[in-house]
């Protein structure tokens, strides 16, 4: 398995592990299980934020610049419906 392969696995499991910390907070029914779901999503952001940057840096991950007519386009529209 080369590197890049390696990271977009680890980081499809931090999204899925993001999912599942925040619908834990959302549902915990205790104050401790809560700040133990907030612990391990905050943890899993983290780290998610430093792999983004780790695959940012090889050019693994680019996010190509929007113009700026587009995103009013979108908002407009969106404020209409």
């Amino acid at each position: 398995m080369n590197n890049k392969l390696l990271y977009e696995t680890m980081l499809l499991i931090l999204k899925s592990n993001m999912e599942v910390y925040t619908h834990g907070t959302l549902e915990s029914s205790n104050k401790e299980v809560r700040k133990t779901m907030q612990k391990g999503l905050e943890t899993t952001l983290k780290l998610q934020e430093e792999l983004y940057s780790k695959m940012e840096e090889h050019g693994w991950y680019q996010v190509p610049n929007i113009d700026t007519k587009k995103i009013k386009a979108s908002l407009k529209k969106m404020c209409q419906n």
